[in-house]
């Protein structure tokens, strides 16, 4: 059986897994991303490559957290892994002599979704994930689309100035908390103040929910989904927002993701498996 590498490269951690045709993972294997360094971090992919039987391997496939050239297989920035200017997809092809498929995380994560996941039986699925930051892909009858890209730094009005709806990442709590008059450090803070009912939390929770609300309705008027599909680690607070989008929202389907956070490895396979030809 015909087999794909699948690389999930985050700024925390990078996961490899060995995944068949039948979309099965064999065998994974996960470590800490190296940062600050292109050689550690290449270093890093090949002693992991290492790991696993080759034999029936014809593909690598690989998301990565920032901006690539898939023609190329050419990463240009890893804005969180603090490197770029790597050529990913030549290192690796030299070293195993088998292609490399690179694409944007959550391109690869909505294409997971769209093949395998909670959007299997619709024709166009917008991918969320909101993390650190907030971004967006988008699938049209199992393809990505590379128009919609880096959404997440996408400007609006927001009480007389122009903000990124990335604002609202985990990682941009704190100056989000402040033009709201707030002193909130981090998202975690902001969820448990507003679940214990407190006022600063409960306030500063409800303009996010609003920004959220309009990064969604901006993403629907724009792409026309036929569903939209959340992930990343600020779901696991999902219990204090997720409902409120799906009721502020009634002319768009909402769903949790079926892979949770594991979307971007099943994408990386499904996408690797496309671009060989093997499905």
């Amino acid at each position: 059986m015909k087999k794909v590498l699948a690389f999930d490269i985050g700024g925390t951690n990078t996961r490899l897994a060995l995944i068949n045709s039948r979309f099965e993972v064999e065998r994974d294997l996960i470590t800490p991303t190296p940062t600050g360094s292109k050689e550690k971090f290449m270093e890093n992919c090949i002693e992991m490559i290492k790991k696993f039987p080759l034999e029936d391997v014809v593909a690598i496939g690989a998301g990565v957290p920032g901006v690539v050239n898939p023609e190329t297989g050419k990463i240009i920035i890893l804005p969180n892994v603090h490197i770029g200017d790597i050529n990913f997809g030549e290192i690796l092809t030299k070293e195993f002599n088998l292609p490399v498929y690179l694409r944007n995380d959550a391109q690869v994560a909505c294409l997971g979704e769209a093949y395998l996941g909670a959007g299997k039986k619709f024709d166009r699925v917008f991918f969320v994930t909101i993390s650190t930051g907030l971004g967006g892909a988008l699938c049209v009858d199992k393809k990505i689309q590379d128009y919609v890209t880096e959404v997440g730094h996408t400007l609006f009005n927001w009480n007389g100035q122009m903000i990124e709806f990335e604002t609202i990442g985990g990682c941009n709590i704190e100056k989000f908390a402040k033009m709201n008059g707030k002193n909130i450090a981090n998202a975690r803070e902001m969820f448990q103040s507003a679940r214990y009912e407190e006022r600063d939390g409960v306030e500063l929770l409800n303009e996010w929910v609003k920004v959220l609300d309009k990064y969604i309705q901006l993403m629907a008027d724009s792409y026309q989904p036929d569903i939209m599909v959340f992930t990343g680690g600020l779901m696991k607070a999902k219990d204090m927002f997720f409902h409120r989008i799906r009721q502020d929202n009634p002319n768009v389907l909402i769903q949790e993701c079926h892979f949770s956070e594991g979307a971007g490895l099943m994408g990386a396979g499904v996408y690797a498996l496309q671009c060989a030809k093997i499905i």
